[in-house]
């Protein structure tokens, strides 16, 4: 398991992409099968095997690729899972050993209450959690890639919550990206997004759903529904007591 915890966001997802570039260049190779990365959610993007960073040629393009490093990146072409030479996108994430481990030490952390122990096995995942932070019981943090989880001092994650690096869209395709929480942060219970940089002092409101609306959120925002309009049906009886 490769540690990334002194390094920032952009330095981890220059590394994890170039570590799944590599996977798709060898699955590839074996089904005969064409990938591509993109920059966006949409577009057909680059053959990876342009980007092979064992060629000089290759190294010199996945520069220039990753250069600015993105927040997020699509990979395509891995086919549906009926055709005989799809390749899974979970295989091409990471080998099956390591996803098994992950998904494990997930199951487990649902029910740890928030301490010290929690967040210790958090950052042995991956994540890279904050000095005083506090996550509550059954709150998810995706074990498709926890090294992108950045969660910062004294941020409190509510119960329910759900960090989602990765979405799944069919046919063989996939997206995944940085969710960045800096500190002093309230995360209100039920929260769910995937990737989003949320500055210092950030409250959300218990049910927020953010992603796919913010991809960033300023310092000291409150992020929330308005409350419903309600209006009382006024009988005989409510008529009375206002009188």
């Amino acid at each position: 398991m490769k540690r990334y915890s002194s390094k920032s966001p952009e330095e981890v997802m220059r590394l994890v992409t170039t570590e799944i570039i590599r996977r798709a260049i060898l699955l590839g190779g074996k089904k005969k099968r064409s990938i591509y990365i993109s920059k966006t959610s949409g577009g057909k993007g680059v053959d990876v095997t342009s980007l092979d960073p064992r060629t000089n040629e290759g190294k010199e393009n996945l520069e220039k690729f990753l250069t600015p490093i993105r927040r997020f990146y699509t990979f395509s072409g891995l086919g549906s899972p009926e055709e005989k030479d799809a390749i899974n996108w979970r295989v091409l994430n990471l080998p099956f050993l390591r996803r098994m481990l992950l998904e494990f030490q997930v199951a487990v952390s649902f029910f740890l209450k928030g301490s010290p122990a929690k967040n210790k096995l958090y950052r042995w995942m991956g994540a890279h959690i904050g000095k005083g932070a506090e996550i509550m019981q059954m709150v998810w943090l995706d074990h498709f890639r926890p090294e992108l989880i950045f969660i910062g001092d004294n941020t409190l994650l509510g119960a329910f919550t759900q960090l989602t690096v990765h979405a799944y869209e069919g046919s063989g395709k996939f997206r995944y990206g940085i969710i960045e929480i800096v500190n002093d942060c309230v995360i209100g219970a039920g929260t769910g997004m995937g990737p989003v940089q949320i500055e210092d002092n950030v409250r959300t409101l218990p049910g927020t759903t953010l992603s796919p609306y913010f991809s960033k959120i300023k310092s000291g925002s409150v992020i929330g529904w308005n409350p419903p309009s309600i209006k009382e049906i006024k009988t005989e009886d409510s008529m009375n007591e206002i009188n």
